[in-house]
């Protein structure tokens, strides 16, 4: 993949940051609910962004 535009790599720290904080809210909401429905709902969508949110760093690491 060639070298990042200032704007893309500026969209990628945003889409990178944004992610982070799904994660960490979604993480704070399954520890704070009881149903185990929802809790397992929330823990998989906080999975989820963690996943989105490393996918997104390998660009930097390229």
């Amino acid at each position: 993949m060639g070298d990042l535009t200032q704007i893309e790599l500026q969209n990628l720290r945003h889409l990178i940051g944004a992610h982070d904080t799904v994660y960490k809210k979604l993480n704070t909401y399954a520890s704070q609910v009881v149903d185990p429905q929802i809790k397992q709902m929330f823990t998989k969508s906080a999975q989820d962004a963690l996943n989105t949110k490393q996918k997104l760093m390998s660009f930097l690491n390229n």
